[in-house]
């Protein structure tokens, strides 16, 4: 059956409005009759701070520790202890019990090692923050937690550093694996390992997805992913408040936290991310064979995408059903693409360059290529 560009976009909002939970105000947020002390290593990046004040909104109590190199004002008491966990200096930390620790900012394993030197039996739950980047083949969609995961194949594990992960980004994946499995030697049965997809929104120094709001906002053509392609990503307020949620639920185990909890293409979502804006922006789906003839990056140059075909078929086709089960909600397409423009706007104007998607010349000279072949579908 053929579905108009207006019914495909009122589906899709309405699809977005049954399966997301509303942005709810802090103030409103009711309070939990068993409050918890909580420690969140890190927590002054991208999520930790929607964490502090989710958590602080349902009463619980927050330690921070991190290096101590940004200040942030609360809506209310935090304690914040420092140490430098690349050089071992967890020292503020021992002796100290919590129930919760949520583990945001760990890429290398050695982090995780050294925070089971000081926190094991001191902590009733920790919680990882990990990635699907961890999973060994992306061919197929609707992978679960019990895929398998990338190997490390260096030397020593231990010896990696955030410095040589910087210096070979092909490293992720597998660092993160050696992660979760370093997490469930020190904590045991009371770790919880969560995986999340493409993290958006508000506060998104990546652009990785802002670049669609921005884009669209801008106006005139816009050259596009293909139309039925597969997309995922969850708002870091989402994640936040349901790991805070995790942490209320003592759940434990893997879960992958990717949204939103329907099945969303390119098409719709960039359909949706338009409707926030009035630039009027004419969007050009290109195929497959186009963007490869090109040399067109995914993830780098068309943001927020890879190919639903080939070895990364599944890749933003993974099944969420776990962490859905277990509560996790989520906002509605319009609030986040809204949120994230808006955040984009109010930064400086030295800030307002996208770190990510097509440079404007690039972008014009692939539409034109495109146009001249007539290989896109257009609207």
């Amino acid at each position: 059956m053929n579905m108009t560009r207006r019914n495909l976009l009122h589906g899709s909002v309405a699809l977005a409005a049954a399966a997301s939970a509303p942005a709810t105000a802090m103030s409103l947020i009711e309070k939990t009759d068993k409050p918890l002390h909580i420690l969140i290593l890190g927590g002054t990046g991208f999520t930790g701070p929607h964490q502090v004040r989710y958590a602080l909104a349902r009463g619980h109590k927050i330690t921070l520790f991190n290096r101590g190199r940004r200040e942030i004002d609360w809506p209310g008491e935090v304690e914040e202890i420092t140490g430098d966990r690349e050089i071992g200096n967890l020292a503020s930390l021992k002796g100290r019990k919590f129930d919760v620790c949520i583990d945001n900012p760990t890429s290398v394993p050695h982090w995780v090692r050294d925070a089971g030197k000081v926190l094991k039996g001191n902590v009733g739950q920790y919680i990882f923050i990990s990635t699907i980047s961890v999973y060994a083949d992306n061919s197929k969609a609707g992978m679960t937690e019990s895929a398998a995961l990338l190997p490390y194949t260096g030397k020593n594990v231990m010896k990696e550093t955030r410095a040589t992960l910087m210096a070979d980004m092909a490293l992720y994946g597998p660092l993160k694996a050696a992660c979760e499995a370093e997490a469930r030697k020190q904590f045991g049965a009371n770790s919880t390992i969560i995986r999340p997809g493409l993290i958006v929104g508000p506060g998104d120094e990546t652009d990785r997805f802002s670049y669609w709001p921005v884009r669209l906002a801008q106006g005139g053509e816009v050259l596009a992913p293909p139309v039925g392609d597969r997309v995922q990503f969850i708002d870091a307020r989402d994640l936040a408040e349901w790991t805070i949620r995790m942490a209320e639920q003592r759940a434990l185990g893997e879960f992958n936290a990717t949204g939103p909890g329907y099945p969303l293409s390119v098409e719709a979502m960039l359909y949706g991310i338009r409707a926030v804006t009035t630039a009027g922006a004419k969007l050009h789906f290109a195929d497959h064979a186009f963007l490869e003839k090109q040399e067109v990056a995914p993830w780098g140059e068309l943001t927020a995408w890879v190919p639903s075909v080939g070895e990364t078929a599944g890749m933003l086709a993974i099944s969420n059903a776990r962490a859905m089960d277990k509560g996790l909600t989520f906002r509605p397409l319009a609030t986040t693409a809204a949120d994230a423009l808006a955040w984009f706007n109010s930064q400086p104007v030295e800030r307002q360059i996208l770190r990510a998607g097509l440079k404007a010349d690039r972008e014009a000279a692939l539409l034109k290529v495109l146009l001249a072949g007539a290989n896109s579908a257009d609207g």
